[in-house]
């Protein structure tokens, strides 16, 4: 059975990205030190096509975090490319002829495009009807297997509104940034059911079920 999910790595005060965010610092000020604690493991540079790396108490949580993916749903300002249409010479998103991702992955935009096939197993579509149709065509890709909502925050805080989220990984850093996008922003009230808890160099992994 399908699983939609989500993992997200926050701020100490609840930031999932820091002040002044733009097209150049996607992550605000201070947001890349969410992220830190990731970058040397081994089982997240596997996934990006790199050698070498570390095991750490992180790493049995990213492999349970990237294990049993079949599609992925994103929004615009994650896919990149700034606002608008795509232009004659279209963005091809962050990461390279061979993306992390390894399955379908639906973007949420305002503006039509076609498929953007690429190495490893990744074909980006452009999704132009809404949340709903995205969530829709991703179940239909992931044939069982889970869908990863990856963000960002606007993308996360509708399907939360919504209840379509089942469970969730939260990272959170030892981080203050005192300001930013955060994540549960008017999303209303659900009761969270915490499965686990890892403590791990520079994070800690807290995973919910949300029961209602």
């Amino acid at each position: 059975m399908s699983t939609v999910r989500f993992q997200i790595a926050v701020s100490l005060d609840g930031y999932m990205a820091g002040p002044r965010q733009s097209e150049e610092n996607p992550l605000g000020e201070g947001g890349m030190k969410l992220h830190e604690w990731v970058f040397p493991l081994e089982a997240w540079r596997r996934e990006q096509g790199l050698s070498g790396g570390e095991v750490t108490a992180s790493t049995p949580v990213v492999e349970e975090v990237q294990a049993g993916v079949g599609a992925v749903v994103m929004g615009r300002n994650m896919f990149g490319g700034g606002p608008g249409p795509w232009g004659e010479d279209p963005w091809r998103g962050w990461w390279g002829d061979n993306p992390p991702f390894h399955t379908p992955v639906f973007v949420l935009t305002h503006h039509p495009r076609d498929p953007l096939e690429m190495e490893g197993g990744t074909t980006f579509h452009f999704v132009t009807d809404g949340a709903d149709s995205a969530l829709e065509q991703a179940r239909k890709a992931a044939n069982g297997q889970d869908v990863l909502i990856s963000g960002g925050a606007n993308v996360l805080r509708q399907y939360l509104a919504a209840g379509e989220v089942e469970e969730f990984y939260v990272h959170v850093a030892p981080v203050i940034l005192g300001g930013g996008e955060r994540l549960f922003e008017g999303v209303g009230q659900s009761q969270l059911e915490q499965v686990r808890v890892v403590d791990a160099p520079g994070v800690t992994h807290i995973k919910y079920r949300v029961a209602g």
